[in-house]
C-alpha cells in the first residue's frame, strides 16, 4: 500500500521515509479507546450508570437534532426495552429530561439535562485538558488533517453496523 502512505507492517509512528504503518494506527488506537473507556466506567460508576447508558449520553449530547428514544436505539443496537431502561436510569439520575413538544403525542425528545452536563463536565474535565495540552503541540493544518482522519475512520466504522441493529 505504498501510494497510501500507510503499511501494513508493524512499527512505531513515522518511519523516515514518512509512512505510517497500519499496526502503528492501529495501537495508537486501541490505547486511545482503553483511556476513554477507563474515564468512561470511571464516571459510570460515581453516576451510578452502566456505560452503555454514558454511551447513550454520547448520542444524545451529540446529536444535532432532537433525539427520540428511536433514534437512540436505532444508533446504540439495543432493544426498545434496553433504551427505556438506560433512559429510565438517566432520567431518575438527573442527566436527561423527557419531554413531548409536537402535536403529535407519542413522540418524545430527549435532552441532557444541565445537572447532567455539569456532573460530566467536572468529570471529564481531565480528559478535556489532556486533549488540549495534546492540541497545542500541533499546527492547525496537522489539526485538520487529523480530525479529517477521525471522521474518515467513523465514517468507515458506521458503515460496519451489524445486521439488524
Amino acid at each position: 500500500m505504498a501510494n497510501s502512505g500507510v503499511r501494513e507492517s508493524s512499527g512505531s509512528i513515522p518511519d523516515g521515509d514518512g509512512e505510517v504503518s497500519l499496526h502503528a494506527f492501529a495501537v495508537q488506537l486501541r490505547r486511545l479507546n482503553g483511556e476513554i473507556n477507563r474515564l468512561v466506567q470511571g464516571f459510570a460508576h460515581g453516576q451510578g450508570l452502566h456505560p452503555t447508558d454514558v454511551q447513550a449520553l454520547s448520542v444524545i449530547l451529540d446529536s444535532a437534532d432532537p433525539l427520540t428514544p428511536g433514534r437512540l436505539r436505532e444508533h446504540l443496537g439495543l432493544t426498545s426495552g434496553a433504551v427505556t431502561a438506560c433512559l429510565d436510569r438517566l432520567e431518575r439520575a438527573g442527566h436527561i429530561t423527557r419531554s413531548r413538544e409536537s402535536e403529535d403525542r407519542r413522540v418524545v425528545n430527549i435532552r441532557y439535562a444541565e445537572a447532567g452536563r455539569a456532573a460530566a463536565r467536572s468529570s471529564f474535565r481531565p480528559l478535556a485538558a489532556a486533549t488540549d495540552s495534546a492540541l497545542q503541540r500541533f499546527s492547525p493544518q496537522e489539526l485538520a488533517v487529523a480530525l479529517r482522519f477521525l471522521a474518515a475512520v467513523n465514517e468507515e466504522l458506521g458503515d460496519l453496523r451489524a445486521p439488524g441493529r
